[in-house]
């Protein structure tokens, strides 16, 4: 009875501990801690900070994922590369930064792209051509892109050249 007992609690253990977080935000192993010390104050975007409206759009599009953290090989070299949204403050005093890690050996180098008010998110999308608003030159990227999103208002493409980020507004 006691076997069977220590077998269930096992099983149940493995269970929980491998769910995934209840809002589908995680950070990759140790970029938690570096994030915590480069943007003090700030938390990763979770679909739980996301008006009903915009949660209902992005989930229209991307489900449950986190509309915070994507993993994007923006670099085209297939180190593990993340986009996150941060995000601090409440309300109309909201302040959203997109950052750019990327796992080098056992650190991470991150580069800030945007900074913005409000609740923006982000998701990437493949390589190729990306027309621009207005008379922007079109983009092309050899690698995916990130798009960082501010719903009902705005969308930025960000590409990496080989040398620099570029971006073009692709809505406003």
């Amino acid at each position: 009875m006691t076997c069977v007992a220590s077998f269930c609690l096992f099983a149940f253990t493995q269970t929980v501990a491998a769910a995934p977080p209840p809002n589908g935000c995680e950070y990759p192993p140790g970029l938690r801690v570096e994030i915590s010390k480069k943007y003090p104050g700030t938390h990763l975007l979770s679909l739980a900070d996301l008006d009903e409206y915009d949660r209902k759009l992005y989930q229209k599009d991307h489900g449950t994922r986190c509309p915070g953290l994507v993993r994007v090989n923006f670099y085209g070299d297939g180190k593990p590369t993340w986009a996150l949204v941060l995000t601090a403050g409440e309300g109309t005093k909201r302040k959203a930064e997109l950052v750019v890690a990327r796992q080098i050996g056992r650190d991470w180098e991150t580069r800030t792209l945007e900074t913005t008010d409000g609740t923006p998110v982000v998701w990437r999308e493949g390589p190729g051509k990306n027309d621009g608003m207005n008379e922007e030159k079109p983009l092309r990227a050899k690698n995916p892109v990130i798009v960082f999103c501010g719903y009902e208002s705005w969308a930025i493409l960000y590409a990496w050249t080989g040398t620099e980020v570029k971006k073009i507004w692709i809505s406003d």
